[in-house]
């Protein structure tokens, strides 16, 4: 699997843990005494979000090939007729002709909109909106459990570089830009739900405008910063046997032990993968959307897993579908990451005494550095005794 097809992936795996009414599958029918038309069990399925098979209709398309020998008694359309026609171009199966061109020219059906949108509007916002919720009201009630997680003895007054001038523009070209896409990704996904009703269509219709342009232009400096981030500190993200130590003791945060670690700890390099793993797939199809109908993911993707867990996803999409997968998944990861950099903020600022200022100033206190970073300092150390650069 290459990484063009990694975001299709998780999504796969999210379909089959939201498992949403409309994916369940509609009874057995019996359609003998309509002639293999549809019933009225047919629409209460529908209508009760049912998944129901369609290929009573889709595979009844009529018999073009038995025209000549019917054409005098059923006249040029042969053994077809007007409704199999329109049954072809509703189900994909008629060969278009159009003059406009284009990858989604020749679709002029695609009836997928309506489970896509009622997944947005339904699951995507609700559990997204809930979950954010959830973990601001979770960090609230651990601050006023533990408390700010202060140096032990005090500040020893001598700071020690911490982080480089590079290093901290690279975080705060990430997170600068994640925040801003963040806030106006949700602008554009709950704006017509919370902000309508309260400032009506005319004030809301030019911030959504801009805050497409702006999400729009925004994520080439999102997709910068994670590259970044990435070259200057994947080789202190790589797990160690320190990490499972420091996971063991809960990396001093519901103690008041000091877990031995390196430059990047246990829950730091959580939140790096988190991070690098979750932005490259949320940019994957963050570009599918920027540049629509061009860059198809989920057929491929769904192809391979087919191959391997011996499902039955479908490998032939309309592009329109494709479109609506990028978008549904677009939304899930960027609430995912949204729930651990809500996380990592509350350490980096309210949660932790002297851990701001590794990326504001890059200087941290020696004490603070001891006691949450101490192989690190000892590395830092050793190195500007033999008189090199830390």
């Amino acid at each position: 699997m290459n990484f063009k097809q990694f975001g299709a992936a998780a999504f796969v795996l999210a379909t089959l843990l939201f498992n949403p009414g409309w994916a369940q599958d509609a009874p057995e029918v019996d359609r003998t005494s309509t002639g293999g038309a549809q019933t009225l069990e047919d629409i209460m399925a529908r209508q009760k979000k049912l998944d129901v098979d369609e290929s009573f209709r889709s595979e009844n398309l009529g018999d073009p090939d038995s025209a000549a020998a019917m054409s005098e008694q059923l006249g040029t359309q042969g053994g077809t007729s007007d409704s199999d026609k329109w049954r072809g171009i509703r189900y994909n199966e008629s060969e278009i002709t159009t003059q406009s061109r284009g990858p989604a020219a020749d679709v002029l059906i695609q009836d997928g909109g309506m489970p896509w949108y009622e997944l947005r509007e339904g699951p995507v916002i609700t559990y997204g909106g809930l979950a954010l919720l959830g973990i601001i009201a979770l960090l609230a009630v651990f601050y006023f459990v533990r408390g700010k997680i202060m140096i032990d003895g005090g500040p020893a007054g001598t700071r020690i570089e911490r982080f480089k001038a590079i290093e901290r523009f690279g975080h705060w070209l990430l997170a600068g830009s994640f925040i801003a896409l963040a806030l106006t990704g949700l602008l554009t996904l709950m704006g017509r739900s919370f902000l309508i009703p309260v400032i009506g269509h005319e004030a809301f219709s030019p911030l959504a405008i801009g805050s497409k342009w702006l999400h729009n232009n925004i994520a080439w400096a999102f997709m910068l910063g994670l590259v970044m981030t990435f070259v200057m500190w994947v080789a202190h993200n790589i797990p160690n046997k320190l990490d499972w130590q420091w996971l063991k003791a809960g990396g001093g945060i519901f103690t008041k032990s000091h877990p031995s670690s390196k430059k990047f700890n246990a829950g730091q390099k959580i939140i790096f993968w988190t991070v690098m793993i979750l932005g490259f797939s949320v940019s994957l199809s963050g570009l599918s959307l920027l540049f629509p109908f061009q860059m198809p993911m989920f057929a491929d993707t769904f192809g391979v897993i087919n191959s391997i867990l011996g499902t039955d996803f479908p490998t032939a999409l309309a592009p329109h579908e494709e479109m609506q997968l990028s978008n549904i998944w677009h939304s899930i990861v960027a609430f995912l990451m949204m729930l651990a950099i809500i996380a990592h903020i509350y350490i980096g600022s309210v949660g932790m005494e002297g851990a701001f200022d590794a990326m504001g100033t890059g200087q941290v206190d020696l004490e603070w550095a001891r006691q949450h970073h101490d192989l690190w300092v000892e590395e830092v150390q050793a190195r500007q005794g033999k008189g090199e650069s830390s």
